[in-house]
């Protein structure tokens, strides 16, 4: 495990966006609302947000940087770093990001790259952020992190049943007196093929047959350019992966389960967090769950689970939270963090 600790770093402020679109997985024909009603109970899923026709993923955290920007009142000329972590990019070249730090008007000397990154990207992206800054003295920045997973697919993916839209901002800030982080990520390439897009990129590039759907083995309709996922290898990982993850960085922290106040897994799917959950032997109230209301929102389902479950408690007093994110690489991370009623945190917010 690769272990590591940024001091001096700050997490001034978290927004979320959504799409305004809601989708309810319960609205379907009556003769399957039966085999839906089961499949949402096991999932935990009942609603998602899909992006509106002409509106992509950049949409969104251009929306959430703009918001917390605005809400920390920090003029946009002090925003030294801007870092964006996605699968959603609005073109395969340039990177996104570099486009965002015009559009949101930040100046050109704002150091701007992406990351490919998903389920696990949130860790991944607060820590690099933070570690830039602290070695080399950026005194603001500001990572955007989600992605646009539920307005493609085929029909019958399982998109349209599992994946939302959103964009996050954090912001964080060179600071003496901010509460230590800690991190650990790590990777698993032998099981890359476990949620993959096969064709588009330069090994497989996309053909005319590519674009053509067919039933494959699992007897799920797909397009070789959808993501495709293999349902029993995430499960194993996840449940044989993440609860050492969560006993090795507390135990780097020096801590306990005990003196955490709230474990934010990734919101893959219900089945998967309560095994984890009870594997663990711990009380439901320390694993906030967005599942219902949100869906998966790949990389960005940390970030909406503080502003939509816990914005309140970390108003009333500083709160230890460790978050891990896990899946496409294979890959899976964790950030331990305090957050306090000097951070600002966001509803969750619709455009």
């Amino acid at each position: 495990m690769a272990f590591g600790t940024i001091s001096g770093v700050r997490i001034k402020g978290i927004t979320t966006v959504v799409p305004a679109i809601k989708v309810d997985n319960l609205d379907v024909p009556a003769d399957a609302l039966p085999a839906r009603e089961r499949l949402v109970r096991n999932i935990g899923i009942r609603y998602r947000r899909v992006c509106r026709e002409g509106q992509i993923f950049s949409d969104l955290v251009q929306s959430a940087c703009e918001d917390v920007l605005a809400k920390l009142g920090w003029s946009k000329d002090s925003v030294e770093i801007l870092l964006l972590v996605t699968q959603s990019g609005e073109y395969i070249i340039p990177a996104t990001s570099i486009i965002l730090q015009d559009r949101l008007g930040l100046p050109k000397s704002t150091l701007s790259f992406d990351i490919n990154l998903g389920c696990s990207g949130y860790p991944y992206g607060v820590a690099t952020l933070a570690s830039m800054m602290k070695t080399m003295g950026f005194k603001r920045g500001v990572v955007l992190i989600g992605d646009q997973s539920a307005s493609s697919g085929s029909p019958d993916s399982g998109r349209e049943i599992l994946f939302s839209d959103c964009g996050t901002a954090t912001a964080l800030e060179l600071d003496d007196t901010a509460p230590n982080m800690y991190f650990d990520g790590n990777s698993d390439g032998s099981g890359a093929l476990a949620i993959v897009v096969p064709h588009g990129g330069k090994r497989h590039p996309a053909t005319a047959e590519s674009h053509q759907y067919r039933l494959m083995e699992d007897g799920v309709t797909r397009k070789m350019t959808d993501v495709h996922l293999d349902g029993p290898s995430i499960m194993n990982f996840s449940i044989g992966t993440v609860p050492g993850a969560l006993e090795g960085i507390v135990n780097y922290m020096g801590s306990s389960f005990e003196q955490v106040d709230y474990f934010i897994l990734h919101q893959a799917n219900k089945m998967i967090n309560e095994t984890i959950r009870k594997k663990m032997k711990l009380p439901e109230e320390k694993f906030p769950l967005t599942l219902y209301d949100y869906g998966n929102t790949s990389s960005a389902t940390i970030p909406i689970t503080v502003c939509h479950k816990l914005k309140s408690a970390i108003q009333q007093a500083p709160r230890k939270i460790v978050a891990c994110g896990f899946g496409i690489g294979l890959s899976w991370a964790s950030l331990a963090m305090e957050l306090g009623p000097d951070t600002y945190i966001s509803n969750v917010l619709e455009v």
